[in-house]
């Protein structure tokens, strides 16, 4: 009896090329893709498909992209004119025992897994992956910054909002390229670290008092926080950049009618390090699926 793994991939950006080809990489794995149509792969386990053809009932796991789904079920896809969507009778028809991979997921993803009953892993959720992934994250929004500004990042007054995962690897890299680097955080034991570390520490109810003295302001923090006042009090030359997941943590609309400069930064890793990216996401999925690769 064969013990290879069936493994369906639903579209995704440049990161799931080298995701691809590392899961292929097994003898242990059949893949099947969906949303790849303008792509070609030689290795003999990788099988373009289409929903309608795919006998579902031989899948072990479903790898959707880093952002799974929107709220309608629809599957991002770089590599095809296809729309694709991921509804609850398409996992229905799954074994019991399918595991449904995605890097983060909203209500309706979340909702149709459990409705059917079937694990759902947020591979972004782990502490490994995020910090991997700040690292092209945080040199993402350098080569963002050196392109948006037109004076050297060195000895630029930069503030990054919040100091997690993201916000130290964003932090550390600004400083190591010469950049006066001020970090806005809540917590007292991350305002000591910040300030262990030789760079500025402020408290998120005081940033309105430093605000306008910066030339680039990186969040990364998931909710609201560079709303209409702060934006008033900062230069016009001023650089957003916004690594907060959707819908960010900028008054976009606000920014804009004040002619400032916002950019809501997302995937970064798959732009800017697609292969290092894919190499964590595959790293992952391996180990959740207890199959070795060495070439990962």
């Amino acid at each position: 009896m064969s013990n290879k793994k069936h493994v369906l991939i639903m579209g995704g950006d440049a990161r799931y090329i080298h995701v691809i080809n590392l899961l292929a990489d097994t003898t242990d794995m059949h893949l099947y893709l969906i949303g790849f149509d303008h792509l070609s792969f030689e290795k003999s386990n990788i099988k373009h498909t289409e929903l309608e053809n795919m006998n579902l009932s031989l899948l072990d796991a479903i790898i959707l992209p880093v952002g799974g789904t929107d709220e309608k079920g629809k599957v991002e896809v770089t590599y095809s004119d296809k729309a694709l969507f991921l509804t609850e009778q398409i996992i229905s028809c799954t074994p019991e025992h399918c595991t449904i991979y995605t890097g983060t997921a909203n209500h309706y993803l979340q909702h149709i897994c459990t409705a059917t009953k079937r694990t759902l892993v947020k591979i972004f959720e782990r502490d490994d992956v995020a910090i991997y992934n700040s690292i092209p994250t945080a040199e993402g929004t350098l080569k963002l910054a050196m392109k948006a500004t037109d004076e050297t990042i060195h000895n630029a007054n930069v503030c990054i909002l919040g100091f997690g995962r993201v916000g130290k690897t964003v932090a550390r890299l600004f400083d190591a390229v010469g950049a006066n680097v001020t970090v806005v955080a809540r917590n007292q034991a991350d305002i000591a670290r910040i300030t262990e570390m030789g760079l500025t520490a402020v408290k998120l109810q005081n940033l309105n008092t430093i605000i306008s003295e910066m030339t680039i302001c990186v969040n990364t923090i998931p909710y609201p926080v560079i709303d209409e006042e702060l934006i008033s009090n900062m230069s016009s030359s001023t650089v957003i950049i916004d690594l907060a997941s959707k819908p960010g943590g900028v008054d976009f609309s606000f920014a804009k009618k004040e002619g400032i400069q916002a950019i809501h930064a997302l995937g970064l890793p798959g732009k800017t390090a697609p292969k290092t990216a894919g190499k964590i996401i595959a790293s992952v999925l391996l180990e959740s699926m207890n199959v070795s690769a060495s070439s990962v």
